[in-house]
């Protein structure tokens, strides 16, 4: 597994848990409760990247936050965990299942649920698979045509 996209998910989950107020902040609880050295410069990068956005607390503090916008920022997001997370890809009949590194499984299948892939009848990741039901075997192949395709342009 990268150590990017262990970083980006971390900063995701810190994000979505902590009140952060500066990339300081952020660097220093990566370092702290994560153990992952980087820099501010870093931050920056994975900050933008995140497209995390500072919000109000309505008393003229602001802080970090995953929050929805409307310009498709969180479904960006998303899509960055995904495509770090992936391995490999492959289906049987109507099951397409995707290979992820060790424990990114669960935020590369809340990612993919956001991904509107057609024909998706439900999704179920464990630590490092995701198993994806569809509603035909032709769907399911579709669907492991376009991650595979994902996974070459890596």
């Amino acid at each position: 597994m990268s150590i990017k996209s262990v970083r980006l998910q971390k900063i995701m989950e810190l994000i979505e848990h902590n009140r952060i107020d500066t990339q300081e902040q952020l660097q220093e609880m990566l370092r702290e409760k994560e153990n992952i050295q980087t820099t501010q410069a870093t931050i920056s990068r994975d900050i933008k990247e995140l497209g995390l956005v500072k919000i109000s607390d309505g008393e003229g503090n602001y802080y970090y936050a995953l929050g929805r916008r409307d310009d498709g920022n969180l479904e960006k997001r998303y899509q960055a965990v995904f495509v770090q997370s992936l391995k490999s890809v492959d289906y049987a009949g109507h099951i397409t299942c995707i290979r992820c590194h060790t424990g990114m499984a669960n935020a590369a299948c809340a990612a993919l649920d956001t991904m509107g892939f057609a024909g998706v009848v439900g999704t179920l990741a464990g630590d490092d698979t995701i198993f994806v039901l569809m509603r035909s075997e032709e769907q399911a192949k579709a669907m492991t045509e376009q991650i595979s395709n994902i996974l070459q342009e890596r």
